[in-house]
């Protein structure tokens, strides 16, 4: 846009005082343009009404606070608004003026609604001198239950009303009148309007009656006698026929200025007289349909949340559409607890909370990991420490013994019982190292895997066998290398099948002994099995081997099985859960 204007600007001359003066003027025209898009809400919010249309929002309002009407026409009151104000009226210099001045907001009035307005008969009493001392008014308002906006067709509605004439009071006016409200417009019909005085002793006593006989071929505008036209536009005020078979005359306001009335009444000299105290019964037929003609509002106590569309329409005297019209749309949102993106909000930050608390936990467990990793880190690091120093030094000083007995039982200068001492403490010191190493292998965190446990029982086992003289058979399945074992598994697992193959070699008298290991399902089953003598595992036999077993392996959440019978042999199946853990 500012391109174009600069263009607009640079093609013409600008010392010319025509040429600058145009597009000084087209600037100005750009920016208004500019701004009016820029700021919709501020350049309209004050009418949003047309051109071409005769009628105008002045303001909406809602729990006491401004709401802008948007250029386009459409008003957004909130969630939960209260006392809704629409004020409006005729656009100045409209034309042609809307006479009278309906609205509905769709969606919330079944029917056009009219501003507050009234017109009214009343009862007006006066002294001997001429002066008023009192007055009683009934007025009329809306439309009445016959009315269907034509005086052929509407129907009349009776009225009866009783007053009490005051105090010095001599004489009584009957007035009809559309002077109430300035703006009020309309019709007001009376017909049949009979005054009496009642009597508690007597029938009442006719002080006033209809001056229309039943002839409407008569003048219908022919002022009655008795009675005036009066207002600041008495003509109109009106004589009309009202309804058909038969129709009847009546007195009638047809109002069609906002800022002027009329009325009837009748005259001094033809005034009943009464006296104070006395019970006036006034009684009389109506019709009327009044409304409004200028600026006036619509109020609403409160909405609920929907679309609606507010309407407001010319109509003429009678309540009839005469097609000027023009509308704006109204939302009303729902409570914030109510919207989509609440809940969507609510729901996110749920999402998110239970995510944060789900991190956190989860946190916490990594550094609590840590911390047990960090820990067994340094346990097993003190493991290694102590499986080095075990092996480096007090296992070589136990092999140095080993050796030194060694060697001193080869010498003749030494007597027989010497080398014999020597030949023990060889044995011992060789035992001792035996140990050591097993002590180490189960000391060392390097071993703790299912392979390495594996390896080690096929070891112990062939050792032994071959101490003992027996023929050994291995059958071991291929253990995984990852599945972790504990320190004190191992140990215990080892010790329970070194005890199984002690009691092959000192009373199994057996010539085979067969070890068999197999992992399956997170099962761990090693079996020990020789071809001796066996037993018969009920009877009571000395020493805790057998029940050691079973107790490490029941420490362990494992079992221990020993089947034996005699002259069959011997079978210690040890089976043991071991979970994975990397």
């Amino acid at each position: 846009m500012l391109a174009y204007l600069a263009n607009q600007l640079a093609v013409k001359n600008p010392l010319h005082p025509v040429n600058l003066c145009q597009a000084l003027r087209t600037i100005a025209s750009g920016l208004a343009l500019c701004l009016a898009l820029a700021l919709p809400g501020v350049l309209f919010s004050q009418s949003a009404g047309s051109d071409n249309s005769p009628f105008e929002i002045r303001s909406v309002t809602a729990n006491e606070k401004a709401v802008p009407v948007r250029w386009n026409g459409e008003v957004n009151l909130g969630s939960s608004p209260n006392n809704i104000i629409f004020a409006f009226g005729p656009r100045d210099n409209a034309q042609p003026t809307p006479v009278r001045i309906r609205y509905k907001l769709e969606g919330h009035d079944n029917n056009w609604r009219d501003g507050a307005s009234d017109m009214y008969m009343t009862v007006r009493f006066y002294n001997a001198a001429g002066d008023q001392v009192g007055q009683k008014q009934f007025p009329v308002t809306g439309e009445s239950a016959g009315w269907n906006g034509s005086l052929v067709t509407s129907s009349l509605t009776h009225r009866r009303e009783t007053v009490v004439v005051p105090e010095q009071a001599t004489r009584v006016w009957v007035i009809i009148s559309s002077a109430g409200p300035p703006s009020a417009v309309g019709v007001y019909v009376v017909a049949n309007l009979v005054v009496s005085k009642m009597s508690s002793t007597a029938p009442p006593v006719v002080l006033m009656d209809s001056p229309f006989d039943q002839d409407v071929g008569e003048p219908v505008n022919r002022i009655p006698n008795g009675w005036v036209r009066d207002g600041n536009h008495s003509s109109m005020a009106n004589i009309v026929a009202i309804g058909q078979n038969p129709a009847q005359r009546a007195f009638a306001i047809l109002d069609d200025d906002s800022n002027s009335h009329a009325e009837w009444h009748n005259i001094m000299e033809a005034a009943p007289r009464v006296a104070p105290g006395d019970q006036i019964l006034i009684e009389w037929n109506e019709a009327f349909s009044i409304g409004i003609g200028t600026t006036t509002v619509a109020q609403y106590p409160s909405l609920r949340e929907g679309t609606y569309r507010f309407h407001l329409a010319a109509f003429d005297i009678f309540g009839n559409l005469v097609g000027s019209s023009h509308s704006i749309s109204v939302s009303v949102q729902p409570p914030l607890w109510r919207t989509p993106w609440f809940w969507g909000g609510t729901m996110a930050a749920g999402f998110l909370l239970v995510f944060g608390a789900w991190r956190y936990l989860v946190w916490r467990r990594v550094q609590q990991e840590m911390v047990r990793l960090k820990q067994e880190r340094a346990l097993e690091n003190e493991r290694l420490r102590i499986a080095q120093d075990l092996h480096d030094d007090f296992g070589a000083r136990v092999t140095e013994i080993s050796i030194a007995s060694a060697l001193a039982k080869t010498k003749t200068n030494f007597p027989e019982s010497a080398s014999a001492d020597f030949e023990r403490i060889s044995t011992m010191s060789r035992e001792l190292v035996s140990a050591l190493y097993e002590t180490v292998w189960a000391v060392n965190p390097e071993n703790d895997n299912l392979d390495a446990l594996g390896n080690y029982l096929c070891q112990m086992i062939n050792r032994l066998c071959e101490q003992a003289q027996l023929s050994c058979r291995l059958r071991v399945a291929e253990l995984p290398h990852e599945i972790q074992v504990s320190s004190q598994t191992r140990h215990n697992v080892i010790m329970a099948a070194k005890e199984a193959a002690h009691n092959v070699v000192k009373h199994a008298r057996a010539a085979e002994l067969a070890l068999d290991v197999t992992f399956v399902g997170g099962l761990l089953t090693v079996v020990v099995q020789d071809n001796g003598s066996g037993f018969q595992p009920d009877e009571k036999r000395g020493g805790n081997g057998l029940t050691n077993m079973q107790r490490r392996l029941a420490d362990l959440g494992g079992t221990c099985e020993i089947q034996s019978s005699p002259g069959n042999g011997t079978r210690v199946i040890m089976q043991l859960p071991i979970g994975k853990r990397r």
